[in-house]
């Protein structure tokens, strides 16, 4: 088995991360994944605001907020096709409270809640 695999996480507009890697976690539709070198080749769809994180080989470990999506995986390859997302110290947390602070109980308030909590979560994991 390999000690290392191929990762790319990449959004809409730009690449995010893009390297070698040890570890990936990332949150999909049905639960949260834990992927190694050498894990069995999957397809799954990203959680519509979750977290991910990609713990390199040099050491470092990177969190992502991550807005839709999907991950794919092979045996030596991760892609992490997002539809938005925001590394980690990109993220201005004084907005993203304020937005968690104003979203409502409607289905698009639920929504801004859901990625404001991620992009908390996120910046606090760094």
């Amino acid at each position: 088995m390999p000690a290392e695999m191929t990762v790319e996480l990449v959004s809409v507009e730009r690449r995010l991360w893009s390297g070698d890697a040890r570890f990936v976690l990332a949150r999909t539709t049905v639960g949260e994944v834990g992927i190694m070198p050498g894990h069995q080749p999957m397809l799954a769809q990203l959680e519509e605001a979750g977290v991910v994180r990609i713990d390199s080989t040099d050491g470092a470990k990177r969190t992502i907020a991550v807005h839709g999506g999907f991950l794919s995986v092979s045996a030596e390859r991760v892609s992490i096709l997002a539809e938005f997302a925001e590394q980690a110290d990109e993220i201005d947390t004084a907005r993203a409270q304020r937005a968690l602070e104003r979203a409502d109980d409607s289905d698009a308030g639920k929504a801004a809640k859901a990625r404001a909590e991620a992009r908390l979560r996120a910046a606090e994991a760094n």
